[in-house]
């Protein structure tokens, strides 16, 4: 199914028309690649999958071409080359591809945000705070303009010109943080770095999380921390991620585990010790209810997959 544009929009299907040249070029026979720019990488699929588990950082997602949603617990973000996705927190996730073809791939990209930027930027223009009212999630859905969408085309462009990276992407970077904060989730920006805002206390609370996932977790503790009652945290944790914090750090053990194991080389007991968990049967049955899968049979998977994508591409 072709993907419609709007017609008050002519320039933003050029603008596509080039992005999606350029990711064709890079991405030829990969599924993933992580440029030579720091923060941007790109994607190609050529079918339709099923949800896939996913590590989502602040960041946000553009589609050249196709159709891909992000499913967040019960809710769905679905984005298009009209659309954008922004995630504004390290969230636990299902992405999924709806439309794409080995003739007409999906092929996009990935540009992780520096939220020290967005608040650079805000302070030092003195930007006025949009004044919409706003409902606290984890991502959010905005409409792509030919100027958010431009200079990401030069962003592209850099990488046949290596030498002019280190100079020319960092003030493209910062261009494009800017368009952001004129974009209509400028909003959303806004809330995710105002300092004692409850995204950014949760956030807090996830920086927390992620650096002390292998330790006992006291949510009165956590709570303390970001400034929180323990009510309060777990209803907005719950709000933005859709987990728990408790379930949040059972998130982040078990992925490590099985980037262990994966990339390490780590049996199941050893990885399991590892990221915090004292009984190896108990692991066990968490993996296999978070992986659908248990941990051996789940890793051999996931490396005969590797290399098919590898063999593919040699």
């Amino acid at each position: 199914m072709a993907t419609q544009y709007p017609p008050s929009h002519p320039t933003l299907e050029m603008l596509h028309g080039q992005l999606a040249a350029m990711i064709d070029h890079w991405t030829a026979d990969q599924e993933d690649v992580e440029t030579s720019i720091s923060s941007l990488f790109l994607f190609r699929r050529e079918t339709m999958t099923e949800p896939c588990e996913c590590v989502v950082e602040p960041s946000i997602v553009l589609v050249a071409s196709g159709v891909k949603q992000l499913i967040i617990g019960d809710h769905a973000y679905r984005y298009d080359p009209s659309h954008f996705l922004l995630t504004s927190l390290d969230l636990p996730a299902r992405s999924q591809v709806l439309e794409a073809s080995p003739e007409q791939p999906s092929m996009g990209l990935v540009f992780n945000l520096d939220l020290n930027i967005i608040a650079e930027l805000i302070s030092h223009h003195r930007l006025s705070p949009p004044q919409e009212k706003l409902s606290e999630e984890g991502a959010y859905i905005g409409q792509l303009t030919p100027d958010l969408l431009e200079p990401f085309n030069r962003l592209l462009a850099l990488m046949n010109r290596p030498e002019d990276i280190p100079v020319i992407a960092p003030l493209i970077k910062r261009e494009i943080h800017y368009r952001l904060l004129k974009s209509d989730l400028a909003a959303r920006l806004w809330k995710i770095v105002s300092a004692g805002s409850q995204s950014q206390r949760i956030s807090r609370a996830i920086d927390w999380l992620k650096n002390h996932y292998n330790q006992p977790l006291r949510i009165d503790e956590l709570a303390a921390h970001v400034q929180m009652s323990s009510s309060s945290l777990h209803h907005n944790f719950r709000q933005l991620t859709a987990k728990s914090p408790l379930q949040y750090q059972k998130w982040l053990r078990l992925t490590e585990a099985r980037r262990l194991m994966v990339n390490d080389g780590l049996d199941a007991a050893k990885a399991a010790f590892q990221v915090g968990y004292e009984s190896p049967s108990q692991f066990s049955r968490e993996y296999s209810r978070a992986f659908g899968a248990p941990p051996k049979r789940d890793v051999e998977a996931l490396r005969k997959r590797t290399d098919q994508i590898a063999n593919t591409g040699s």
